[in-house]
Order: C-alpha cells, then structure tokens, then sequence
C-alpha cells in the first residue's frame, strides 16, 4: 500500500473514536484514555459494534460480488481483520481500496496491515470527513471515478454535529461518485433504547470531548436522498442482509443500509 501523508503525533491525552471503537472490539491498539471511556459505556456498546462490524462484512462482501472492485472507506478505524479489503480482495482480488481516518494512529497500523493483493490496491490518507474535497482529490488518484465506486461511511456520521453539516458532507461525496456507485451506511441511533442510558452514552463520549449524535430513522434515511435504498432498506444491523443467511436477530442501535447512486 501507499501512504503520502507525514506521521504527526498521537495525541494520547485524548480519546478518539476510533480508538474507543476499536477497545469496544477488544483491540488492543488503543490508550488509558480510550479505554476509560469503554469501560463506562454499557455492555451494549460492545454488542452494537460487533453487530455494526458484522454489517460491514456482508455489505461490502455483497458489493463486491455485485461487480463493483473500487471502495472509498471514510472513517476506516484502526485495523481489524478482515479488514474490508480482505474482504472485498477475496471476491475479487483486483479490487482497489481507498482507507481514510483523522487518527494518526490509524495510518501508523494502515502502513503495517492494510497489504494489498498483487492484482489489486490499498491506499490510506489522513483525512478528516469534513473536508470532503480533499478526500477525493486524494482518491482520484486511485479510483477511476468513470466506473462505480462504493463510498462506505460505518459508524461516522453520528460523531458529526449537525452544525458540521452532515447531510452536505455527504452529498458532496456521493454526487462525486458515477451512476452505478452504492453507498454503504451506518448510523448510530437512540430508537430504542431509554432517555437514560441515551444520556449516559452521549455524556460518556462528551466527557472525552468526543461529540456523539445520535439520530432518528427519518434524520438516518435523509443521508439517502436522491439514492435508491436496496432491500432491506434502512434496517438495524442484523437485518441487513441479501445473498447470505440471515444473522441471529439481536437487538442493535445501528441503523444500516446501502443505497445505488442513480
């Protein structure tokens, strides 16, 4: 793989969601910091990014058998095999990845393991979703935005407030994308679950200065305006699936889905 950007510092007096993400995972890449904040979320976070995951991995393995073999992945997370990469490179070893994350850690663990196939590409830039030009700047570079592309957003958007305009950072990304592209998305959500333990999650993540945004089903389906939802639609996590079993149907705070660009 390639990496162009410079190693800045890993700030270690922060959390970051990232890292947070991957404790929750039971990672070991992450700090005192992130961990502090982990252990006083509920059990349920646990479960919800192991459901969330577990989406990624039939979504993006769908996508791929579909005929699509170029993935622009924003808010990659350090890695956690299998990576989508592996995943998508299994289907179709050709496939060329583009991985961004704003954690500098993320691009130290993106050199080391996010190795491509002889056929296909990886390539990582730091980058923060909100600048969304640069982004695909960078992944012009890479991808060949003539032919589909799948841009997958998993778990990011709930950690944009709204006065950073998600739903415009969004739709830059996806009318950069040709007819045929698909968006892959997911979503944390305050649907179902009490007022208390909302407040406990989005305090948690506040006190590390992390902001959480929890969103609706209608304030989640604004993100796929314009686009044509694939069934299921927009699901929880473990009911979203299309060529593969259908997973254990737990309870998650994850809405998902994966549209087509028209």
């Amino acid at each position: 793989m390639t990496a162009r950007t410079p190693k800045p510092q890993v700030d270690t007096s922060k959390p970051h969601p990232a890292r947070v993400y991957d404790y929750l995972l039971g990672g070991k890449d992450n700090y005192v910091v992130d961990q502090e904040v982990g252990k006083q979320l509920p059990e349920a976070s646990r479960r919800d990014s192991r459901l969330n995951r577990e989406f990624m991995h039939r979504a993006v393995a769908w996508v791929a058998r579909e005929g699509i073999d170029q993935f622009l992945d924003i808010g990659t997370g350090i890695p956690t095999e299998p990576n989508l990469h592996q995943i998508v490179q299994g289907i179709a070893p050709m496939s060329r990845v583009v991985y961004t994350d704003n954690d500098p850690i993320v691009l130290r663990h993106a050199e080391a393991l996010l190795i491509s196939t002889a056929e296909g590409v990886t390539d990582y830039i730091e980058a923060d979703v909100r600048r969304p030009g640069e982004i695909l700047d960078h992944a012009r570079g890479i991808l060949d935005f003539s032919r589909p592309v799948a841009l997958s957003l998993i778990a990011l958007m709930h950690f944009i407030a709204d006065e950073d305009d998600p739903y415009g950072i969004t739709r830059t990304l996806v009318d950069a994308l040709p007819s045929g592209s698909v968006l892959v998305f997911s979503q944390g959500t305050a649907d179902f679950q009490p007022q208390s333990l909302v407040g406990r999650v989005t305090h948690t993540y506040g006190k590390g200065g992390i902001a959480l945004r929890l969103r609706t089903h209608a304030e989640v389906l604004r993100f796929f305006d314009g686009l044509d939802l694939v069934e299921p639609g927009l699901v929880t996590a473990p009911h979203w699936y299309r060529d593969t079993p259908a997973p254990a149907d737990e309870q998650s705070s994850f809405y998902v889905g994966v549209a087509r660009v028209r």
